[in-house]
């Protein structure tokens, strides 16, 4: 089966956060990111069971608190993913970024493979990259 041409999102990274409603807001102010759907249960709404964020140059992220039950998933410690995203202007995003207090790690340079971006780290420790390189 072919599916290179397939133009849904087939991959989805899944993180955990501490606090999963400061960390929607982080992600669509500082990053860009739009939320699309967010599951809270119904006597604590500041525990979320999934959320999704999309990436306007396409895909997104799952998300749900963690400690929200005993399963692996919720288990599993917040703020030790390391992601790469597409964007085609990383010059803007990295002023965006700043402007919204993230913590540059990496400043915005010019890789030898021909890519532009820089890395920011939220406040719970993920690694954000932003980048032109859109792989081979």
């Amino acid at each position: 089966m072919d599916t290179t041409t397939n133009t849904q999102t087939a991959v989805w990274p899944c993180l955990a956060f501490d606090d999963a409603r400061a960390m929607i807001e982080f992600l669509t102010t500082a990053f860009g990111f739009t939320e699309i759907a967010v599951y809270a249960r119904e006597d604590d709404p500041s525990v979320v069971e999934h959320g999704e964020l999309r990436w306007p140059a396409g895909g997104g992220i799952m998300f749900g608190s963690t400690a929200r039950d005993d399963s692996p998933f919720a288990t599993r410690p917040a703020g030790v993913a390391s992601l790469y995203l597409v964007t085609d202007d990383p010059d803007a995003l990295h002023a965006r970024a700043t402007a919204a207090g993230a913590t540059i790690i990496r400043g915005l340079r010019d890789e030898d493979y021909g890519s532009r971006g820089f890395t920011a780290a939220d406040p719970e420790g993920n690694f954000w990259s932003f980048g032109t390189y859109r792989g081979e």
